[in-house]
C-alpha cells in the first residue's frame, strides 16, 4: 500500500502544497483500515478514506489546514453520533501539512524500490513552528526525518527493535511521551506480468490500474498497446515474450493470454519450468487446458508441475462468471488474482531483512555504541 508515497513524491517535485490525511485507528464498523491515506490539495483529492461524509469533512478541514498554514493535527470522529453514517464506528485521523522539503519521502520511496522493508513513525504531537518535523522513517542502517529531536528519534530506534520488530499492523505506540502511528512498510510484492495486449488484456490493465501492483506488459504487436499507459505500467515490445519470463521476478503473477496458441504454449512452458511464482493463469477453456497438458507432458513437464497451472482463469469465485464479454472475464480474473493476493498476504511470515537498530542509533548519536560490532 506504498502508492500514496509515489503521488506525495509527484506532488512534492511539483512544487503542491498538500495534506496527508491518515487513519490513524478505528474502533467498530468503519469503512477502511488503519494505515490508510488521502492526499489533498487546493483542488484535488488523491486516494480515499472509504467516502461519505466523514471523507468530505476530512477534505473541508484539509484545505483550511492549507488555507492557514496549520502544520498538523489529530480529530476524531464518532460516525454515528456526529457525520450521521450507518457505520456506527469511531475513526481518528491525523492531518498533516507536507513540506516540500522533506526529504523523507524520497528516501523511503527508494529504499522500497530496493526491496528494503522500512518502519514509519508519525507524530501525532502537533509540530509548531517545524514544519518538516513529524516523522522518522527507519530503512536499514539508514534513518530519514525526525520525530522533532534526537531523544525522541533514539527511543523510536529503541522501540522498534522489540515487539515492533516483527511485520505488525499500523498501531499508535507511546515514544518518549510522543504518541506515534508506528507502520511497517513493504516493497511492492504484487507484480503483475501479463502476456498479450487483446482486448481482454487491455480490460484487465484498466481494473489493475487502481490496484497497488505493478504490471509488465508484453506483446509483439505494439500498435495493440494504448496510448496512455497506467503510471505502475510498462509496456514491453518483443518479438521473443518468453525471454520475459526469466526476467519477471520471483513471486510474480504471470497471466498468458496472447493472440497465439503456439505462443501460449511456448509461454506456458517457460512458465511452468520456474518454481518460484505466486500464480500462472491461462486464458482458455478446459479443452486448451487438456491439449496443453497432454503437449507439455510430452515436453517434460511434470504433472505436479501442471497442477499449478490455472485454466480456465476466472472460474475460482464462488459464483463464475459465464460471460465471454473482455470487460466480465477482465473482472473475474482481477477478483480471483485480488483473492490469491489477500491470501498470501495473510499467510506472509515475518519480513526477512530487519532494520539494523544498533547502526542506526549510531547514525544518530555519532559515535559507536557499546557492544556493537566494527565493520573494519
Amino acid at each position: 500500500m506504498n502508492r500514496w508515497l509515489r503521488d506525495l513524491a509527484r506532488l512534492q517535485h511539483d512544487g503542491t502544497p498538500c495534506v496527508v490525511v491518515t487513519i490513524v485507528s478505528t474502533r467498530g464498523s468503519v469503512p477502511r483500515e488503519a494505515g490508510t491515506r488521502m492526499l489533498v490539495t487546493a483542488d484535488d483529492v488523491i486516494g480515499t478514506i472509504g467516502g461519505g461524509h466523514l471523507e468530505f469533512k476530512a477534505i473541508g478541514i484539509a484545505r483550511d489546514m492549507l488555507a492557514e498554514g496549520t502544520a498538523s493535527s489529530v480529530q476524531r470522529f464518532p460516525l454515528g453520533a456526529s457525520l450521521g453514517q450507518c457505520c456506527g464506528g469511531l475513526v481518528n485521523l491525523l492531518f498533516e501539512t507536507v513540506a516540500t522539503s522533506a526529504d523523507w519521502i524520497g528516501q523511503t520511496s527508494d529504499a522500497l524500490a530496493r526491496d528494503e522493508r522500512c518502519v514509519m513513525l508519525s507524530s501525532l504531537k502537533p509540530q509548531a513552528g517545524n514544519a518538516t518535523a513529524g516523522r522518522l522513517v527507519i530503512a536499514g542502517e539508514r534513518v530519514s526525518g525526525t520525530l522533532g529531536s534526537a531523544a525522541i528519534d533514539a527511543a523510536a530506534l529503541s522501540l522498534i527493535d522489540g515487539e515492533l520488530n516483527q511485520t505488525a499492523p499500523p498501531a499508535v505506540h507511546v515514544v518518549d511521551g510522543t504518541e506515534c502511528l508506528v507502520e511497517t512498510l513493504l516493497p511492492e510484492s504484487f507484480h503483475v506480468v501479463l502476456f498479450g495486449a487483446g482486448h481482454v488484456g487491455r480490460a484487465l490493465v484498466k481494473i489493475l490500474a487502481d490496484l497497488e501492483c505493478s504490471i509488465t506488459w508484453i506483446d509483439s504487436r505494439e500498435n495493440e498497446f494504448p496510448v496512455d499507459l497506467p503510471e505502475q505500467a510498462v509496456a514491453v515490445v518483443s518479438d521473443a515474450p518468453e525471454e520475459e519470463v526469466a526476467r519477471a521476478r520471483p513471486g510474480s503473477y504471470f497471466l498468458v493470454m496472447t493472440h497465439s496458441h503456439p505462443m501460449d504454449q511456448l509461454l506456458a512452458e517457460a512458465i511452468l519450468r520456474r518454481s518460484d511464482f505466486a500464480y500462472f493463469g491461462l486464458i482458455g477453456s478446459q479443452t486448451k487446458r487438456k491439449l496443453f497438458e497432454k503437449r507439455l507432458a510430452l515436453r517434460g513437464v511434470d504433472t505436479e508441475r501442471l497442477a499449478t497451472m490455472t485454466c480456465p482463469i476466472g472460474h475460482s469465485t464462488k459464483v463464475p462468471i459465464q460471460s465471454k464479454q473482455p470487460m466480465a472475464i477482465a473482472v473475474a480474473v482481477a477478483a480471483e488474482l485480488i483473492a490469491l493476493r489477500e491470501k498470501h498476504l495473510a499467510q506472509q511470515e515475518n519480513f526477512p531483512a530487519q532494520p539494523n537498530k544498533t547502526q542506526a542509533l549510531e547514525r544518530l548519536s555519532g559515535q559507536k555504541l557499546p557492544g556493537s560490532r566494527s565493520n573494519a
